[in-house]
Parts: C-alpha cells; structure tokens; sequence
C-alpha cells in the first residue's frame, strides 16, 4: 500500500511539473494583477522582484510628506499569495534573458520560462544629467519616499543652529515636474509650511519657506483640460506655492540649481518628478525599443519579433486605433493589461481566440490639497471639495487590504479634523557603524 501511495505521488509531481512556466519580473500593478487573474493550478508561476512587496506607487507622495506611514501602502507578496500554491516568489534583480534557451537570469540563478510577462515599470529620467541624479531625489518607491521625509525633516533640526548664509537652501524645497505627482508633492509640502511646521519649530521663521513647482510646459497638469490646468495653478498658488512654467533644469550641484533662463535657486530639497523611463532588461532587441525605453508589442502585450514574451503595464508601448502615439502610462492601463493577458494565455493554450486589448479612458485627477482637487471623468469634469472626496474614495478603492483602507480612512479623518499628524518620523539609524573602522579590527 505504501509503495502505492509513493508511485501516485511521484506521478503526481511529474504531472505538475509539466505545467507551462510563467515567469512574471515585476510585482507592481500589472504583474500583480495577472497573477491574480490567472486560472489556478494551469501554470507554474514565478514571481521575481527586488522587493518582497507590491508597493501603491499614487500615494508614495503622502508618504514623503508625513501623511501615512509606508505600511499602510506595501502589501506583502507572500501574504497575497498565501492561498495560491502555483505561485512561487524569488527576491532577486534580474540581469538578463536568453531567448535561445529560454531562460532568465538573475543574481541567485537561472530560471527557465515557458511564457515571461516583463512588468518592470519605469524608472525616474534624469534625461543624461548625472549630477541631477546624484544629488536630487527621486519618488518610485517607498523606500524613496521615506528617504524624502527623513531628509526635509532633519534639515529642519539642521535650521535650528547653522549659520544664517545656510538657512535659504535649507528651507527652499523645490519640485520639478508640473504632472500629478509635482502637484501634489508641492500642495502637500505647502499644507505643511501652513499648518504643521509653526506649531513644531516655533523658533523658525517659515515666512521665508519657499515651495517652488517647475515646469517645462507652460502649465501645471498639462495633459489634463485646460480648465483643471487653471484650477491647479489657483490652488497652488492660493496655498503660497510659487510656480514657474517653461523652464528646465540644467543642472544642480546639491545647493545651487540652474536653469536655462539663467535662474539659479537655493535648495538642499530637489524632488526630480519630471519624467520616466522604462526599466528594460538585456537580451531584448534594440529595434523592439522605444525611444522612452518602452517595449513595442500586439495587441495581445507580446512584444513583437519574439517568442512567448509579454510586456505590460509602464514598460509596454501598444498603437492602437484609439491611441496612435500609445497608451498612457497609469494604474488603469497595468491593470487592465495584466487581466486580459491572464485570460489571453489561457485562451492560448486551449487554443480559443485571443482578444486585443484597447484602453477605456476612466478619467484622470489630481489633488492639490485639503478640499482641492480636479477630476475628469469620461462624461463631466469637476474640482473643489466634491473632486476631492472622488479622489480619496477611489485611490481607498484601490488599496488591497480592508486593514489597509482603514488605517489609511483613519489618518486621512485624523489629519482633515486636526489639521495635524504624528507621523513625523525620522527612520534611521542613530549609531551608524564606521564600516571602515570595523574592518580594521
């Protein structure tokens, strides 16, 4: 009987070990949601990513400004995951991928594919400046977030006791990119100029804070219409934001930022939101590349001149009849790309029809601050205190945890009566060890 039970479940084994592999490289919002939508048991699935968690990239902003703390927007792989037992999660960067053998490789090992879904997202663009990526700051994760607030804090302990020929730089922050992600960066950080920081740091003077918002275009949210980009730069500038459009950056050495009207400002606080590029991986053809480091597929995500290779989501670039020049690079499109790719290959492999994918536009918004905000839905657009209960409602929505959604309500109601928040946190190590000295002993 015994020697019965171990032949079954040595066939057993052997049959699921003849499943087709997936590899998924990315657990942002489309690799996330394809593994989700994808048939269980069909597939033997590999997640890899540098991070052990899926990250809620619309709110890395809140994080950065002291309104939430970074747990209520990281979800856990292995937590997501918990109930599929056809989905296995390697922590590892990926280095590349042979076509000829099918397989990926990475810092831990190699791992074969039967099918690979690229879902790498972007990566900020510093467009070739290397000094604006030494020393500005970048906001695609919530380790970047973090690494933002515990730097503007700190260099408010710092206006405590330097010299007064330090204090401009130190209390300039400066924005550069007018999209979403500027705007609500420099509404959030002007809330805090106005309401939080007197009632901390008395001694300090924030009558010469500056909040200053850069953009290359001549407005601020420049893809939206041109009533919510007016709406935008009223609120901003109602908060004390100052904003200036059509310039660029030209370089920044820490301290002195230049711009190419012969400007120069002030400021140990640069947040670069001006621009993505995408996160390729090597072993890809160059001609299957954008000019934006996006990869062109189908209809159906498969990047073209390959075999069983998709991408979706950021690092994606389709042209279809809708969307000539490609689709835009949000949440909805990875979403919504990451579903129909989970039911296209199963289409696939039971050789049914696959379906092209095309983008419904569900609108777009943006929050300024506290009752400020635009949205614009496919039938009306509308701002104010209404578009910013929309905005808090839907991004709460997206959230994958109940948990989540709550604490998350909670801060949100606690800062909206309070005009406050205790989460003015500076995560790090306070006896940081002389690695050099270490070695010594």
């Amino acid at each position: 009987m015994f020697s019965i039970l171990k032949v079954i479940k040595k066939y057993r084994i052997m049959a699921e070990n003849t499943k087709p592999k997936i590899v998924v490289i990315g657990g942002g919002f489309a690799g996330l949601q394809f593994i989700q939508n994808i048939k269980e048991d069909v597939f033997d699935i590999l997640l890899i990513d540098k991070l052990n968690h899926h990250q809620f990239q619309p709110l890395f902003y809140q994080v950065a400004t002291s309104q939430i703390e970074p747990s209520s927007i990281s979800f856990p792989f292995r937590k997501i995951f918990q109930q599929r037992k056809d989905v296995r999660i390697r922590l590892t960067k990926v280095e590349g991928v042979d076509q000829s053998t099918k397989t990926v490789l990475t810092s831990i090992g190699i791992f074969e594919y039967d099918y690979l879904i690229i879902a790498t997202g972007c990566k900020t663009n510093f467009f070739g400046n290397k000094n604006i990526k030494k020393y500005a700051y970048s906001l695609k994760s919530t380790y970047q977030a973090i690494t933002i607030r515990n730097s503007i804090l700190e260099n408010f302990e710092k206006l405590l006791y330097v010299d007064d020929n330090e204090k401009e730089a130190l209390l300039n922050i400066v924005v550069v990119g007018g999209g979403p992600t500027g705007v609500e960066l420099a509404g959030a950080f002007a809330e805090i100029k106005r309401d939080i920081l007197p009632k901390d740091f008395f001694r300090i003077d924030f009558t010469k804070m500056q909040i200053i918002l850069l953009e290359g275009s001549p407005n601020t949210l420049n893809n939206m219409s041109e009533k919510s980009r007016i709406a935008s730069a009223h609120y901003l500038k109602d908060l004390g934001v100052i904003i200036k459009t059509q310039v660029f950056v030209t370089d920044y050495d820490g301290i002195n930022l230049k711009m190419n009207n012969g400007e120069t400002i002030k400021s140990k606080q640069v947040i670069w939101a001006a621009g993505v590029t995408g996160n390729l991986i090597k072993g890809l053809n160059s001609e299957n590349i954008t000019p934006t480091n996006r990869y062109k597929v189908n209809r159906q995500n498969k990047i073209d001149g390959t075999e069983n290779i998709y991408a979706i989501g950021d690092i994606s670039y389709m042209e279809t009849p809708e969307y000539p020049k490609g689709h835009p690079q949000v949440a909805n499109v990875a979403i919504n790309q990451g579903k129909l790719l989970a039911k296209n290959l199963l289409a696939l492999i039971e050789d049914k029809t696959q379906k092209e994918y095309e983008y419904s536009d569900l609108g777009s918004m943006a929050t300024i601050g506290r009752n400020k905000a635009v949205v614009e839905l496919p039938f009306m657009k509308f701002k104010g205190y209404f578009a910013w209960v929309v905005w808090m409602f839907l991004h709460l929505m997206l959230i994958l945890s109940v948990r989540n959604k709550l604490i998350i309500f909670i801060n949100w109601a606690w800062n909206y009566i309070s005009k406050n928040s205790s989460l003015r946190l500076i995560l790090k190590d306070d006896d940081p060890i002389d690695v050099n000295k270490e070695k010594k002993k």
